[in-house]
């Protein structure tokens, strides 16, 4: 099934020079950006200045970029490198991003297939139905 694009691309606008980001670190083929919102202080996107929908499309691109986010997260104690491919994974921007997400213990930010975050949910529903 084919993925929806989203026109204009902001990360292609981004990369192009034509929409403002803070970049963080720039690379031949890579960007390093903050999100907006960022759920960690130090949250980057690492994008690739070359359009390509996900991880899956063009190995070469996508391995381009994970070695720029895999360098960031050389530089922290911990970290989570994420990236989506599709709606059914939470995919919304169409254009490969990754997360690179500093951690630390007890920062409370469970992701979603952890124990953490079912603890998380389960407490919220039962809040909601007292």
């Amino acid at each position: 099934m084919a993925q929806p694009e989203t026109s204009p691309c902001v990360f292609c606008d981004i990369a192009a020079g034509l929409a403002p980001a803070t970049v963080v670190r720039a690379w031949p083929d890579t960007l390093a950006i903050l999100p907006r919102g960022g759920v960690t202080d130090g949250h980057v996107l690492v994008i690739p200045r070359t359009h390509i929908p996900d991880a899956g499309t063009d190995p070469a691109v996508a391995a381009t970029t994970m070695a720029a986010a895999a360098e960031l997260a050389g530089e922290l104690p911990a970290a989570n490198i994420i990236t989506s491919k599709g709606t059914a994974a939470t995919q919304t921007v169409f254009h490969l991003h990754l997360h690179v997400v500093p951690r630390q213990p007890g920062d409370g930010l469970p992701l979603p297939w952890t124990p953490q975050q079912t603890t998380r949910t389960a407490t919220a529903q039962n809040g909601a139905e007292e």
